[in-house]
């Protein structure tokens, strides 16, 4: 994939650098399966956001009708978060258990924004992946692209909280049943039902996953289903920084919807600076509707071949910053899945990524990701509040 110059249009921000865009740089067993069972609000303007529904006459009663579908495809796996920050693994009193995996937490976060979504993944035939099944049915998921792996494990992570919130890895799969999805496993109907097909990095890393994640993709591209990615860069499952970066670029120019963050930004540029309008052009490819670049505390970027701008974030007291970004995913893609016209409509979208900043936001709140995602009704409450 080569690295675009010359793509955006950036009027209106400050540049972090004023130097000019350089030259676009070249970067460079069969396992048996078990399928999962199947199973308005008013806002102060100018908020416009896609809170579907259906009030009836006199009665103040609220019909919900079903939103257009959301698929997520790769990982679900088990959390383990200390219940004391700022201690390495090794002198951790205790863990909490929590599901996690940034699709399927991207899922749920869906899910209980009010969306429709569906999750596509391999667990292990395991206690824990019978668990995670139950946890997306229990969070009105779809998990009938669920399948179970005899052989493989459910995936492990064990994650270190800093003082302040933020988080170290230590994964455990080896391989893990999540590596093993195989392209004749995968639920095409559903896939081609979806209105937006949204996907990490990770699920690339090893066969014969990396071939269903292609497979899964070309399949939505082909049926008009507006592709989402988030990298979602996780460097120790990688063989290598080199091989992590041509992974995750390798499939770059299929997205129209690509999420970011100033890290990735740097990782992928090989140090350039993500503050610099120019060097995030150079990530912008012809066919990309809409980049996002997640800052945190401080809000979100947003950049597309018309229009480019910051909004700002929601200042809150940060527990655990695990799933915060997949809970900003959540936010934008229920708001576009609901009416994909917002790429086009500057301060529509704006109004859209303040709500997936606040989905963010609430989830540091607390330990966990998916315990932690928040509610439509949570996130419209903040939204309401001032900003500090």
């Amino acid at each position: 994939m080569a690295l675009h110059c010359g793509a955006l249009s950036f009027k209106g921000m400050v540049m972090a650098s004023s130097q000019p865009p350089s030259g676009s740089v070249k970067l460079a067993q069969t396992q048996s399966t078990v399928k999962a069972s199947s199973f308005s609000c008013s806002f102060p303007q100018p908020l416009r956001l896609n809170v579907r529904g259906k009030a009836f006459p006199g009665d103040g009663t609220f019909e919900t009708k079903e939103s257009p579908l959301v698929v997520c495809f790769g990982e679900m796996l088990i959390d383990f978060v200390p219940t004391t920050s700022g201690l390495s693994l090794a002198d951790a009193p205790a863990f909490k258990k929590a599901p996690g995996g940034a699709p399927a937490n991207v899922a749920v976060g869906i899910s209980r924004l009010g969306g429709s979504s569906a999750f596509i993944g391999k667990v292990g035939e395991d206690e824990f992946g019978y668990m995670l099944a139950d946890i997306l049915k229990q969070n009105n998921v779809n998990n009938e692209g669920m399948r179970f792996d005899p052989g493989a494990r459910t995936a492990l992570a064990f994650v270190t909280l800093r003082s302040d919130g933020e988080r170290e890895f230590m994964f455990y799969r080896n391989p893990s049943a999540d590596m093993l999805l195989q392209e004749d496993e995968l639920d095409l109907d559903l896939i081609r039902k979806a209105k937006i097909f949204h996907y990490g990095s990770i699920s690339l890393i090893t066969e014969p996953c990396k071939s269903a994640h292609v497979a899964a993709a070309r399949a939505a591209k082909d049926a008009g289903v507006v592709l989402s990615y988030d990298p979602n860069l996780r460097l120790p499952l990688w063989p290598s920084a080199e091989n992590a970066r041509e992974g995750i670029l390798s499939i770059w120019e299929t997205a129209d919807i690509i999420k970011i963050s100033e890290e990735e930004i740097s990782f992928l540029t090989k140090g350039e600076d993500p503050y610099d309008d120019a060097v995030v052009g150079k990530l912008f490819h012809p066919n990309l509707k809409l980049l996002l670049v997640t800052e945190g505390a401080d809000g979100c970027r947003y950049y597309t071949k018309e229009f480019n701008g910051r909004v700002q974030g929601f200042k809150v007291n940060a527990v655990d910053t695990t799933g915060a970004g997949d809970a900003f995913v959540a936010g934008i893609l229920s708001q576009l899945a609901a009416d994909l016209s917002l790429l086009q409509k500057e301060e529509q979208l704006r109004d859209a990524l303040k709500f997936a900043n606040a989905c963010g936001a609430l989830t540091v709140t607390e330990r966990g990701a998916i315990p932690a995602l928040p509610t439509k009704e949570a996130v419209l409450e903040a939204m309401l509040k001032p900003v500090s």
